[in-house]
This record gives C-alpha cells, structure tokens and sequence, in this order.
C-alpha cells in the first residue's frame, strides 16, 4: 500500500515534508506527495525523482477568509477531497501523513473517510493549529516536539544541520534569519545594529527574503559593509555554521535547525503568527535556559549586546542534547512498525 505524505504552503511545514519524503526513498519507498498550486508546494516537489506522483490541487486557506471568501475556500477543498478519493483508490493508499498547512487539507479529510486509512500528523508547533485541531482525534497518532508524550519528540531536522554543528566559544560573525519569506522588522533591525557591529569586527550574515533583498543589499552598500547577503539558499546549515550567534524568527523548524546546529540564539517571534505560536515555540526552549526570546517591539541594539555579553559558550554547549539527529528516521520507522 503507498503512503501520501501532504501539506506545505510555507516552508516550515515543506521542509518536514521533504525530510519525510527523503528518509522514505532511503528505504527504497517512494511516497506520493499532494499540496496546492497556491504557496512554495510546487518551488519544491513539482518533478521531484523521490516521489512516486506529485498531484498540487487548486486550494487555499480557510482561517483567516471571511464571508464568500470562507466557503468558496470551503468548495474548493472539497472538490480537492474527491480528486483524493481517486489518487487513493489508483494508487491503494492506506497510510496519509500530514505536515500542516492548509495545503493537507483536502487529503487529510479523505483519509479520514476512506476504510483502512491511517492518518498520522506531524504537528510543528507548540500550539496546535486549526486543521489539527479538527483532524488529531481521527489521527493514529500525533507527533510533537512540545508535547511530552509525544511517542517521537525529536522534530525532524534534516542531518546537514547536525553535520555542520560546532560548539561556539567566541563571537565573531551574527546571521540574521528572517526565513524563506523574509521578516521586514528583522532586516531593518539587521541594518540599524551594523555600524557597531562592523566596529567591533563581527562580520554579518544576513537572509533577507526575496522580497527584500535588493533593498537590504543596497542599503548595506550605503553603509559601506561587506555582509553576506542573500535572499534564500539550500545550504542554509553552512551559513549558519559561519555563525556564532543567530537573531530569528520562531518558527518551529528553523528553531529546531538552530538547536540542530548549537547556534545561540535571540529569537524575535512574529507578532502576528496564528495563536501567537512563535512566541511559546521560543518559550519552550526559554524555559529550558536554551535560547533568548525578545518581543519585535522590545528589541534595540542595546538589548542585542546584552546577551552578547552572556555565556552563550555554555548556551552552545547546552543546545547539543536539546535535540538529537534521527527524528524522521524515528517516526518513519513508527509509522511503517503499525502498517
């Protein structure tokens, strides 16, 4: 029977799907992925070799719709349903595994009323989102790194990320990671703090997004710095193996990425993430003196170089058991262990 792996629009939830779909193939397995034409879904897995059949159907989210806007949303993902309903019965699905997204939508719920389906989720966040929250009862199981009873709590970070950690004990280069879409505040906090970077000798990395990289990149020329600017990159665990010390937003997986790579870091939680889930994703590593969170509102270059001054030599060292290397390999295994 094949397996369905399913979900996207961002890339927090695209990069446990490829994980997913990387550690199938190094079974020998190969997956079918389903996303939406809407979103990154397609940037990443349109031809992708690993996969069996890639299928991107005409959805989009629900949550913040209001009105008309919400059931046309509503049409669409169940038209989306009964095209699942004839990839599950060509290809003989029995096994759906959800990433998030509202780009699962569709074949989640088809799972759910297809006999002899098993849905599995992996929940990224620390506050469960919507479609999870409806789906999970009907769900085999649930895997999370911020619940405790989680039978697999390791997130699954892709190995480059462990390859390329390294223990930090100086500081001599600062990334700032706004992710794949890019963080307005962060880039122009990047910008604002360069100067007395740059004076103290810390070289900077900066990942922009492509929305702003070319503003970014200009105004870097203006103040005469040569940082490392890009827009995205595939080797996003080199660059942060150049750093010793990291300001980023608090998405699930870059978080979990961080800690993969023991790189300190000041993590600034979007102010408008559903649930505020961010800023508890950033909490729960808080709690467990792994990280530094500060509010987008709160944050000044004085603040920065305060917890520049903190022993994050002993932070790195901590980081290293905050999270280990095989997660996917762990709910892979699981998963096939109930097939």
């Amino acid at each position: 029977m094949r397996v369905v792996i399913t979900g996207g629009g961002t890339g927090g939830h695209l990069k446990v799907a490829d994980s997913l779909i990387e550690e199938y193939s190094n079974r020998g397995i190969k997956p079918i992925f389903i996303g939406s034409v809407n979103g990154q879904d397609k940037q990443w897995f349109e031809n992708d070799k690993r996969l069996k059949k890639a299928f991107f159907l005409d959805t989009k989210g629900v949550v913040n719709k209001k009105g008309f806007g919400k059931i046309k949303s509503l049409f669409a993902i169940l038209k989306a349903m009964n095209k699942c309903f004839d990839i599950f019965d060509k290809y003989d699905v029995g096994t759906v595994i959800s990433v998030g997204g509202f780009s699962a939508a569709p074949a989640t719920f088809a799972s759910i009323f297809t006999f002899g389906c098993k849905l599995y989720i992996h929940e990224q966040n620390s506050v469960m989102g919507r479609l999870n929250q409806i789906t999970s009862k009907f769900a085999s199981e649930v895997f999370s790194s911020f619940d405790p009873n989680s039978v697999v709590k390791d997130y699954p970070v892709s190995s480059e990320f462990f390859d390329n950690a390294r223990i930090r004990d100086q500081f001599r280069t600062i990334i700032f990671l706004g992710g794949s879409q890019g963080a307005h505040a962060i880039n122009n906090f990047a910008l604002k703090t360069a100067s007395k970077l740059n004076s103290m000798g810390i070289k900077i990395i900066h990942q922009t997004g492509s929305s702003d990289f070319e503003r970014v990149q200009e105004e870097y020329k203006k103040l005469g710095i040569q940082a490392d600017v890009f827009a995205f990159t595939k080797e996003l665990s080199k660059k942060m193996n150049e750093a010793d010390f990291a300001v980023s937003r608090a998405g699930a997986s870059t978080l979990w990425e961080l800690c993969a790579n023991s790189l300190p870091t000041l993590f600034v939680p979007y102010p408008y993430a559903a649930k505020d889930h961010q800023y508890t994703n950033a909490k729960f590593l808080e709690e467990k003196d792994l990280c530094y969170i500060c509010r987008e509102n709160d944050l000044s270059e004085d603040f920065l170089m305060e917890v520049l001054k903190k022993d994050n030599f002993k932070l790195s060292k901590r980081l290293v058991d905050s999270i280990h290397c095989n997660g996917v390999e762990s709910i892979v295994h699981y998963i096939l262990s109930k097939s």
